[in-house]
């Protein structure tokens, strides 16, 4: 079985270059490259720079994809959240906020549930986490061990496909060497720039994967409204479960 995951950060709708908000052009990106999975991060929810949209309720369903999770991780000053979301083609069970907060750091989570679907007439299910990891480099790495090292991941058996992506962060591409490989994930999006989206010349966002599942393809989303309409290029990776 053979699936499109997208990971982008959205950048609450708001556009890299001309800092104006308009959902609309993260809608038209998405559906452009048609994913049966989408990660999301720095999804709005009730704010009042973007209109107070229910942002996760309306791209679900412009986009097709009727199944979704939302964590409202960051409460703003004024009014309203922002988080990370999941979006899918298949059902989404068992969704659950891991905290991955620093102290004195901003409040930072990973998004963990697993999607179910069928492999040669056979249910099967597929556990994914999106995460937007910290800004210092050894907060990071503190945030993915705690992910890695939890309850909830030891209890998926290496006969269970896993992807974790997202915004990464990762400045000194460091994470996977690290942290990542020795815990038996494989890089599945490459060397792909994504930010800054109009000119993007770092490697911040990344998607891994473990168990019976590897990449097909990989590559960044180049359209001249990707480009515009967040900070961050998407990042989609095709995958074979096996």
């Amino acid at each position: 079985m053979q699936f499109r995951l997208l990971s982008y950060n959205i950048h609450k709708g708001i556009g890299g270059l001309d800092r104006r908000y308009d959902l609309a052009r993260i809608i038209e990106t998405i559906r452009h490259y048609q994913p049966d999975v989408a990660f999301l991060q720095e999804v709005d929810d009730g704010a009042k720079r973007s209109r107070h949209d229910c942002q996760v309720d309306l791209l679900a369903e412009a986009v097709e994809l009727p199944h979704r999770a939302y964590q409202r991780n960051v409460r703003l000053r004024s009014v309203g959240h922002y988080g990370n979301a999941i979006l899918s083609r298949w059902p989404i069970i068992d969704a659950v906020d891991i905290d991955l907060t620093i102290p004195l750091k901003k409040r930072r989570c990973a998004l963990v549930c697993q999607v179910e679907t069928e492999v040669r007439g056979h249910a099967r299910k597929i556990g994914l986490a999106n995460v937007h990891l910290g800004l210092a480099g050894f907060e990071r790495q503190i945030q993915l061990r705690r992910l890695l090292g939890g309850e909830l991941f030891s209890k998926l058996g290496a006969e269970t496909p896993l992807v974790i992506g997202g915004d990464f962060n990762d400045v000194w591409e460091n994470l996977g060497k690290k942290i990542m490989h020795p815990a038996g994930f494989e890089l599945a999006s490459g060397t792909i720039r994504t930010f800054p989206a109009a000119a993007p010349l770092r490697r911040l966002d990344r998607i891994f994967c473990r168990g019976p599942i590897s990449s097909l393809a990989a590559f960044g989303g180049h359209t001249g409204l990707a480009k515009r309409a967040s900070d961050h290029l998407p990042l989609i990776v095709d995958f074979e479960v096996k």
